[in-house]
């Protein structure tokens, strides 16, 4: 079984690297690339992938993840109920961005589900018998 931390850890390196790619001209992740983004949409990225690291090296990397997994089904709701190209008003996305939310969604929450437990919690469990 795959660690907690070590999927937490690698969704935030992703992460973080689509938001460094955003503000890179490409064909992808860009304002005219296939997954539409504007600066705010890359601010996102790079806070999510701080969050799943920081969570991560934490030792709660398996609630962590499951918590980003929640947030991103509502971020893709949110996106499907936005009859514009802006979400909330300042985060620019498109179709792909859409579907791509909910595809985030659910490998997010099965990679936090199917994780090991957190060390922390284990900790936390023994200690209480």
């Amino acid at each position: 079984m795959i660690s907690a931390k070590t999927i937490a850890n690698v969704f935030g390196a992703t992460f973080i690297l689509v938001g460094i790619l955003g503000f890179v001209p490409n064909p992808v992740v860009s304002p005219t690339g296939i997954f539409v983004v504007n600066g705010m949409h890359n601010m996102v990225h790079l806070l999510t992938g701080l969050a799943f690291l920081f969570g991560s090296n934490l030792g709660y990397a398996r609630n962590t993840t499951f918590g980003i997994g929640v947030y991103y089904v509502l971020v893709a709701i949110l996106g499907f109920l936005t009859k514009s190209d802006m979400l909330l008003g300042i985060i620019h996305i498109n179709t792909a961005d859409r579907w791509l939310h909910v595809m985030l969604a659910v490998v997010i929450l099965v990679g936090g589900l199917l994780a090991a437990p957190d060390p922390k919690k284990i900790s936390a469990n023994i200690a209480a018998e």
